[in-house]
């Protein structure tokens, strides 16, 4: 009884460094599209290191979904994708049509060490390299596996990133 009473009574603390990124997240997103910000995470050839890292930003200790993440399961419904693992040959041409299925503007995020083209799978037989050999990738968050909060942090530099550009449409229309 004495550990169920520990459990029960243990404060849980956020990560202030997690928190403060979010929230300049939850920013941009507002800013950029005015809604959420839909995700599609497509596995093409991982180990699920990076996915365990995806699952963990959507449980109610990190809960991305209130810095206006969400993911979603098509990619018709998804303004970025994010590819997790290696590109392998049986997965590039459904990596192809993911791609292909989504609106633009598109964003591309690989994320963990495979999708970077720097992971131990790099040199297999069933494997043609990384993300950016086949997709055009807008970050790479390197990382076996990422942590959550670096994958926050690699999200919002995709958003920097197009915040930059739309202010430099304004200035030049």
């Amino acid at each position: 009884m004495k550990a169920l009473s520990n459990i029960l009574t243990k404060k849980v603390t956020r990560d202030e460094e997690f928190e403060c990124l979010g929230i300049k997240l939850r920013k941009d997103i507002d800013c950029i599209f005015g809604r959420s910000l839909q995700l599609r995470e497509l596995d093409t050839g991982s180990d699920n290191a990076t996915e365990i890292e995806l699952v963990n930003l959507t449980t109610p200790y990190y809960d991305i979904e209130r810095f206006g993440v969400t993911f979603v399961a098509s990619p018709r419904h998804a303004d970025g994708l994010i590819v997790t693992g290696a590109i392998t040959h049986n997965m590039a041409i459904a990596a192809k049509k993911t791609y292909e299925a989504m609106p633009s503007p598109k964003i591309v995020i690989a994320l963990g060490d495979d999708a970077c083209g720097t992971g131990i799978f790099k040199e297999g037989y069933a494997v043609i390299g990384s993300a950016s050999d086949i997709l055009p990738v807008d970050v790479k968050i390197p990382g076996n596996p990422p942590s959550p909060k670096e994958i926050l942090a690699g999200i919002l530099a995709v958003l920097e990133t197009i915040k930059k550009k739309k202010s430099q449409q304004h200035l030049h229309s």
